[in-house]
């Protein structure tokens, strides 16, 4: 009977198990483009309340995103506060979000240093920040960004820093498409 009303429901899904072992139920999930699964222990009964028997396990993206400026510290945080990150969309650099996420001391020290001799007055950039206190960098460092999905206006939701990727040009960097256009 539920799955006869969810039929008449747009895009709402029956929930089947995709694979009795967990690592490849997540790797299904990741394969259909599913923000993530529900887990549970098999003979936990239902609560309607969090458990440790039940648990919500998202699915995260990861793509190249160029550093194209950055924000002012602020609190205790040193040398800078987000990484503002962009990528080529039809040659023109299109802004995707910021990333205030993902660093330690060592990476934020390490990344300041780098940026120094790109600091440019003002770049090219579809969707600016409207922000003060941002710091333009000439599109030059490739920063590997995971993150929950790109909106349908082509912004970063939830991302985190993972590292910079010197193995990728910088005009290699093409914007993602997002879930909403494929």
């Amino acid at each position: 009977m539920l799955q006869s009303v969810l039929k008449e429901q747009n895009g709402l899904r029956l929930s089947r198990r995709l694979n009795a072992n967990g690592l490849k139920a997540f790797a299904e999930a990741k394969k259909r483009g599913f923000e993530g699964l529900v887990a549970k222990k098999l003979s936990s009964p239902y609560v309607g309340e969090r458990s440790k028997y039940w648990l919500k396990v998202k699915v995260h993206q990861e793509d190249e995103f160029l550093i194209v400026g950055y924000t002012a510290p602020g609190g205790s945080r040193k040398h800078f506060g987000a990484l503002l990150l962009a990528a080529y969309d039809k040659r023109k650099l299109r802004f995707v979000g910021k990333v205030g996420t993902g660093f330690d001391e060592k990476t934020l020290a390490a990344l300041n240093k780098k940026f120094q001799p790109l600091i440019a007055g003002d770049i090219a950039l579809e969707d600016k920040p409207r922000e003060k206190g941002v710091t333009y960098l000439k599109p030059k460092l490739v920063a590997q960004i995971s993150f929950q999905e790109l909106t349908a206006d082509c912004k970063l939701r939830q991302p985190v820093y993972l590292g910079l990727r010197d193995d990728k040009r910088p005009q290699d960097v093409i914007m993602p498409v997002p879930k909403s256009h494929r």
